[in-house]
């Protein structure tokens, strides 16, 4: 199990989920290479690339993040994401961790319309998971932006 009992990430998620403040992405990492436990390590106000950023290699992470993009030229929506970093050099007891450990925090990190499993920050950039997002949300009345 993974101890995701910081006080401090259910406060990040609920400022993220909240119209009345900035911030727009949260970032978990583990404590130590050793640990079960995650802790909050960042939070921004950016898109999904400022948090790319913040990934590295050798760490497996998970990510939430507030996406927003027009609807039409009327409109907008705002979509969550929950992400699972797991980087290039991460060692194979820690990937294999992050499986059993991504039900807990799908407890704390409940609402979010996809999931990105991500290794590399050319897996999250911006427009494709907003493409994801739209094939995912529905009711797309602006055609020319799905295809």
């Amino acid at each position: 199990m993974a101890d995701v009992k910081d006080p401090k990430i259910a406060e990040a998620y609920e400022k993220i989920r909240s119209n009345n403040d900035e911030t727009t992405w949260l970032l978990l990492d583990y404590e130590s290479d050793k640990s079960n436990a995650l802790t909050l390590t960042k939070t921004g106000t950016g898109n999904i690339e400022e948090l790319a950023k913040e990934l590295q290699p050798q760490r497996a992470s998970f990510a939430y993040a507030k996406i927003r993009y027009e609807n039409d030229e009327h409109s907008f929506r705002e979509k969550f994401v929950l992400v699972i970093w797991i980087g290039e050099e991460v060692k194979i007891m820690r990937r294999a961790k992050v499986s059993v450990h991504l039900a807990d925090v799908k407890n704390v990190l409940r609402a979010y319309s996809i999931e990105v499993s991500a290794s590399t920050t050319s897996d999250l950039k911006q427009d494709d998971v907003v493409t994801r997002l739209r094939r995912a949300g529905g009711a797309n009345y602006d055609r020319s932006k799905f295809d």
